[in-house]
C-alpha cells in the first residue's frame, strides 16, 4: 500500500506536463484520463497482492472431524475399542484396562483413556459380554441416557422397547431388543428414572437382571 501514493504522484506531474502543451481544454480530457486508469490498477494490482501475501501468511487452520460415538456413543456392539465379545487379554495387553474383579464367573472391569470412569465392563469366559454406564453421555444411538424418565425412553423407541419387571417383582427396567443382544435401562436408586443403562449379550444383560445377581 506504500507504492500508491508514489504512483499517484508520478501521474498528477506527468499530468502537468502534458496540459500545458495541448491547445485547448477539449484535449486535456484524454490526457487526464490515462493517469487516473493507471492509478486505479495500480491500487487493484497492490490490494490482489497484499490479499495473496495475507493468504501465505496465514495458517492452514485444521479441519476437526468429530468421529460419531468417540465418547458420546454405548450400543449393542459396545463403546468406543470396547467391542462385545472382544478378549480381555488383548484389551489388557493394549493398555485399555485399568483394574479387574471377579465375581461368580464374572470378571467386572474398569477402564483406561477417553472412557476412564464414564463405562464398566463385565467378561464372561474372557470375553466382553456387557457394557454400562452410570453418567450421562454416552447414549444409546437412539439418543436414550442415564438421567431420563421411562415415559421419555417410551417415547424415544415406541413398539421397539418394553417395561420388564424382574423375578422378585421388586424392580422394572426397559428393554430394547436387538436380535441376541439388548440396551437395558434400570432404575436409579434414589431418585425416579433411569440410573444405569447396560448394552450386551441377552443372556447376560436381561437374564441378569431378571434373576439377580450375587455380585
Amino acid at each position: 500500500m506504500n507504492r500508491l501514493p508514489s504512483t499517484i504522484l508520478a501521474g498528477a506531474l506527468a499530468l502537468g506536463a502534458v496540459v500545458p502543451a495541448l491547445a485547448g481544454p477539449a484535449a486535456a480530457r484524454p490526457a487526464a484520463d490515462a493517469p487516473t486508469r493507471t492509478a486505479a490498477g495500480a491500487s487493484a494490482g497492490t490490494a490482489a497482492a497484499a490479499t495473496d501475501r495475507a493468504d501465505r501468511r496465514r495458517p492452514v487452520e485444521a479441519t476437526v472431524v468429530r468421529v460419531a460415538g468417540s465418547v458420546d456413543l454405548l450400543s449393542v456392539r459396545g463403546a468406543g475399542p470396547f467391542r462385545i465379545g472382544a478378549s480381555l487379554t488383548r484389551l489388557s495387553a493394549a493398555g485399555l484396562i485399568d483394574w479387574t474383579a471377579g465375581c461368580a464367573g464374572v470378571v467386572h472391569a474398569g477402564v483406561t483413556g477417553d472412557w476412564a470412569g464414564k463405562i464398566l465392563l463385565a467378561f464372561r469366559d474372557g470375553r466382553l459380554v456387557s457394557v454400562g454406564t452410570a453418567t450421562a453421555p454416552p447414549r444409546s444411538p437412539a439418543g436414550a441416557s442415564v438421567g431420563m424418565s421411562f415415559a421419555e425412553l417410551e417415547e424415544i423407541y415406541g413398539r421397539r422397547g418394553e417395561l420388564i419387571t424382574n423375578d422378585a417383582g421388586d424392580a422394572t427396567a426397559y428393554l430394547v431388543r436387538f436380535g441376541s443382544r439388548v440396551e437395558l435401562f434400570t432404575g436409579h436408586p434414589i431418585r425416579p428414572g433411569v440410573g444405569y443403562l447396560e448394552a450386551g449379550r441377552a443372556d447376560f444383560v436381561e437374564r441378569g437382571f431378571r434373576q439377580g445377581r450375587s455380585c
